[in-house]
């Protein structure tokens, strides 16, 4: 009787092991991260746990879906030089890549001058507080209780020119209806805000 006691017991610590593994992966699984500083961090080293610290991006959109949760939509290559990238989704922590895509650039000029990439100076820690920011603000002057995201990325110019880069956020109002989209420059400046 004792044998069957012990074996029991194993077993409902390994159930136990095994549901307490599952809610530590769901809670940082980059499908359920709240549009925040941090919860983008989290998205970020999702990103350069893919693509390396070194990739260039062309584009940059994090998407909310209420039934699915985070969609994130890239256009990365790890050889800028080669003129090839690769157009990748990441839906419910599964990445899949859509397209491969064969870039020009005028002659005389490199790729990477018309890439950018995550870290000081495009952030996506910086582009969630942005989010906080663009949250509060509807909250405040808007009187909505509470604005969901409905997409966040970068808008980066066709000429390369880092310093025209803007952040872009659209929120939803929580029954629907409006969508307000707010466009910050790089520093965190609001350059717009429609509806």
């Amino acid at each position: 009787m004792k044998n069957k006691t012990t074996k029991l017991s194993s077993i409902g610590y390994l159930f136990t092991l095994l549901v307490f593994i599952q809610l530590i992966s769901c809670s940082s699984s980059t499908n359920n991260q709240p549009a925040t500083s941090e919860g983008f961090t989290e998205i970020e080293n999702e990103l350069v746990s893919k693509f390396g610290k070194d990739a260039y991006y062309t584009d940059l959109t994090i998407t909310y879906n209420k039934s699915i949760g985070n969609i994130i939509g890239v256009t990365v290559t790890e050889d800028p030089e080669s003129l090839k990238m690769g157009q990748w989704n990441l839906t419910q922590d599964i990445w899949q890549q859509n397209s491969d895509i064969t870039i020009e650039v005028p002659e005389g000029t490199k790729a990477a001058d018309y890439m950018f990439q995550l870290g000081e100076t495009i952030s996506l820690s910086k582009l969630g507080g942005l989010v906080e920011q663009s949250v509060q603000k509807l909250k405040d002057e808007k009187n909505l209780d509470n604005p969901t995201l409905s997409i966040a990325g970068l808008i980066f110019p066709d000429n390369g020119d880092l310093s025209k880069t803007e952040y872009t956020i659209s929120l939803n109002s929580e029954n629907g209806g409006t969508t307000f989209r707010f466009y910050y420059t790089l520093e965190g400046d609001l350059i717009k805000m429609d509806y």
